[in-house]
C-alpha cells in the first residue's frame, strides 16, 4: 500500500519566496497605463517585432518613472534598473527621465 492515507500524508512543505526586489503592486487605477500602452505600441512597431530599441527603452523608462512617482514601486537608481546613462531633458539637464508628460525622477 502507498503512504498517501497515513498520518501526515507525507506532504512536503513548500514555502514560496518573495520577489528579489520586493513587491510590484498592480496599477489598479491605471495611473501609468498610458506609459505602458506607448511602450507596448513601440515594441509592436519594431522590425523585427519585439526588438527593444533605444526608443522603446525610453518608453519603458517613462513607465518605470511613473510607477516610482505614484508609489507603485520603490524608488531606485536608474543604473539599478538597467539605464546607465541619464537622459537629458529639454533644458539640457540630466533628469534621468524624459517623457511627454514631464515626469522627473527624484
Amino acid at each position: 500500500m502507498s503512504g498517501f492515507g497515513g498520518p501526515g500524508g507525507r506532504q512536503i512543505s513548500y514555502k514560496p519566496s518573495p520577489p528579489e526586489r520586493g513587491s510590484f503592486p498592480l496599477d489598479h487605477d491605471g495611473e501609468c497605463k498610458h506609459f505602458m500602452a506607448s511602450y507596448l505600441k513601440c515594441i509592436r512597431a519594431q522590425n523585427p517585432p519585439g526588438k527593444n530599441s533605444e526608443e522603446c527603452r525610453m518608453h519603458a523608462k517613462d513607465y518605470l518613472g511613473c510607477r516610482m512617482e505614484k508609489g507603485l514601486m520603490a524608488k531606485d537608481e536608474w543604473a539599478n534598473l538597467g539605464f546607465e546613462k541619464p537622459v537629458e531633458d529639454a533644458t539640457g539637464e540630466g533628469s534621468g527621465l524624459k517623457g511627454e508628460h514631464g515626469l522627473k525622477s527624484g
